[in-house]
């Protein structure tokens, strides 16, 4: 039986665990480094030895690799899962200069399968330049579908398609366990997708304006302890999907409301996290010379989207205003001595447990990054 060639394009957390994924559902595999000139074969042993991109990158295997060109022109399926780090303006050229890259050397009849998110419409659009870019027109000489990335706990439902044409080689490809993916019209997943997107954010959003005017005194915490375990990591996820859609819009719309309502609203809790470092200068008498700020917050550099990187680099930023040490662990705070007085903001879930378990009788402050603001 011949094996389906496949080309994930992108060295991504979320490409590499499709690419897994793919190569253990007995498909030939090469996964493509953007920073790379390379292709590299990726088996079905190695995907269950290295199981991340961390793995991978800290075990250098001795892998084989190919050409991009011949690994992309061999290919039946290629995935398009690259690591983005533009923004505002230059986002859409650094995604459209990768998809030309990924796809120049496509072959008739092959068939591109797009895992970022877009906004509505979003699709027509590179619809328009795989045929610029190929030559081929998708749903006669090649196929395009689009299948958004998230969360890599699963892989999306519903896969979109032109006519909703059902590939059932692409669909064995992505089996995972038991669940059932089904095709549906390109612009229903873009609605589906765009639907639990927008809700997410109204949800959060909801939560992070009627949590402002909550007392932090210790019965008012108690009796919104729901909400304690929502961190700056949480908000932040999907802003990337969120902004995409806003890009949709133009003129004064509904959904354009609840967007931009949504985008305000994370603005104004990051705000509010600002004012409750100076607030505990303010109550302890702290000097802005004599006290650091560590933002504690353990982020994935390999994801797709770069928002919690922007979002830690801007909070960073807008922190040195006021006080000139801040610190920025990415890779979590294992330790945290120093001669100044410590503030740390716990930027998760994760993260601010670890700090529980270090602190121990230390001179510092915590301050949970969570709706509530709170410092202990």
């Amino acid at each position: 039986m011949v094996k389906d060639k496949v080309v994930v394009y992108g060295l991504s957390t979320e490409g590499y665990s499709l690419a897994c994924l793919i190569a253990t559902n007995g498909a030939n595999v090469h996964i493509i480094d953007e920073s790379s000139s390379s292709a590299i074969s990726l088996k079905a042993e190695t995907a269950k030895t290295y199981p991340n991109v961390v793995s991978l990158q800290t075990g250098e295997p001795l892998l084989s690799m190919k050409p991009i060109k011949d690994a992309v022109s061999e290919a039946d399926y290629i995935f398009f899962t690259p690591r983005i780090r533009k923004t505002g303006q230059d986002l859409k050229t650094e995604i459209n200069s990768k998809f030309k890259d990924a796809v120049k050397s496509l072959k008739k009849h092959g068939s591109v399968i797009y895992c970022v998110p877009t906004g509505f419409t979003g699709n027509n659009e590179n619809i328009a330049l795989l045929r610029h870019v190929t030559g081929f027109s998708a749903g006669k000489e090649c196929s395009y579908f689009y299948f958004p990335l998230g969360n890599m706990n699963s892989t999306p439902q519903i896969i979109g398609s032109m006519d909703k044409t059902d590939d059932k080689k692409l669909l064995s490809l992505l089996i995972t366990g038991k669940e059932i993916k089904k095709f549906v019209e390109i612009s229903s997943a873009e609605f589906i997708h765009g639907i639990n997107i927008i809700q997410r954010f109204s949800n959060l959003c909801t939560v992070l304006e009627v949590c402002k005017s909550v007392n932090n005194n210790t019965k008012s915490v108690k009796t919104f302890a729901d909400y304690a375990d929502i961190y700056l990591d949480d908000v932040t996820t999907g802003l990337f999907d969120l902004r995409s859609l806003g890009s949709s819009f133009e003129g004064a719309q509904t959904l354009m409301y609840l967007i931009n309502g949504s985008i305000r609203g994370i603005n104004g809790y990051i705000k509010r996290l600002i004012d409750a470092v100076r607030t505990t200068l303010k109550k302890n008498d702290l000097k802005a010379a004599k006290t650091k700020i560590i933002l504690a917050w353990t982020l994935d550099v390999n994801e797709i989207r770069a928002d919690k990187i922007e979002m830690l680099k801007n909070l960073s930023s807008k922190l040195r205003d006021y006080i000139g040490d801040v610190e920025t662990a990415e890779e979590g705070v294992n330790s945290f001595y120093s001669d100044k007085t410590t503030i740390i903001v716990a930027c998760s879930r994760a993260d601010y447990k670890k700090i529980q378990e270090i602190k121990k009788d230390q001179d510092v402050f915590v301050i949970k990054a969570n709706p509530l603001c709170k410092v202990e």
